[in-house]
């Protein structure tokens, strides 16, 4: 197994965050320090690695929990302004991590987890996990030739979008589904069209749905309900 899949399975980081502590000569093996993050390592060797001189207490059971997370709190582990994060809504003695992003505005589904490996499969692009989400915007009604727009995708600063999946739930109100996760990216393309967004929720990704859960309160995902999630990306 590479090292720094190595390491998401145990827990320490994601995938991508494994690897910038493994290129910072953060991570040893067997008393060396290892800058590849590509090493070949074998599952049973858990206690010969350490990350910043801790050896790795092996691997941990893997959890995932769904939150609804409220507006104005942090999609990240930890704020050094000390402002509210997802992480800080769930109770759990296991590292927890955001798996991608919802910027502080928006509300919504967000999954949390300490398997960066789950995390890497559900947010790559390559994987094109679908996200929707609801939006409330401003503009007047939206038309026809502004759906098909989206439905074709929209020129934005940094390149075109690929195509949504657009229906109208209202006079001003939008569910939209895409596969990339650019930064605001859902906010951007309804200001490309002229319908700028007032409220923005995330209520489905992949296989999994909002449902009922109330802003700020959580559920840890089922074994089947992981297992559906999983298999949408095999």
């Amino acid at each position: 197994m590479r090292l720094a899949k190595y390491l998401a399975h145990a827990g320490v980081a994601s995938r991508r965050a494994a690897e910038r502590l493994i290129e910072e000569g953060r991570v040893s093996v067997g008393g060396a320090v290892v800058r590849d993050p590509a090493r070949d390592i074998a599952e049973g060797s858990q206690q010969h690695v350490t990350v910043d001189g801790s050896a790795l207490g092996g691997f941990e059971e893997r959890v995932v929990y769904a939150l609804n997370k409220p507006p104005g709190v942090l999609s990240t582990a930890q704020d050094p302004y000390g402002r509210p994060t997802v992480v800080e809504l769930v109770s759990e003695q296991r590292r927890l991590y955001p798996v991608g992003r919802l910027d502080a505005d928006s509300c919504g589904l967000i999954l949390l987890t300490n398997d960066g490996e789950l995390a890497h499969r559900l947010t790559h692009p390559r994987f094109e996990v679908p996200k929707t989400y609801r939006a409330h915007v401003g503009g007047g009604p939206v038309r026809e030739p502004e759906l098909g727009e989206l439905r074709r995708g929209v020129v934005l600063e940094d390149g075109p979008t690929g195509p949504a999946e657009v229906r109208k739930s209202g006079e001003h109100e939008l569910e939209i589904t895409i596969t990339e996760g650019r930064n605001r990216q859902v906010r951007r393309m309804c200001d490309a069209i002229g319908h700028p967004v007032e409220r923005l929720e995330r209520v489905r990704m992949g296989s999994l749905e909002l449902g009922e859960l109330r802003a700020g309160e959580h559920r840890r995902l089922s074994a089947p309900e992981l297992a559906s999630l999983l298999a949408a990306q095999s």
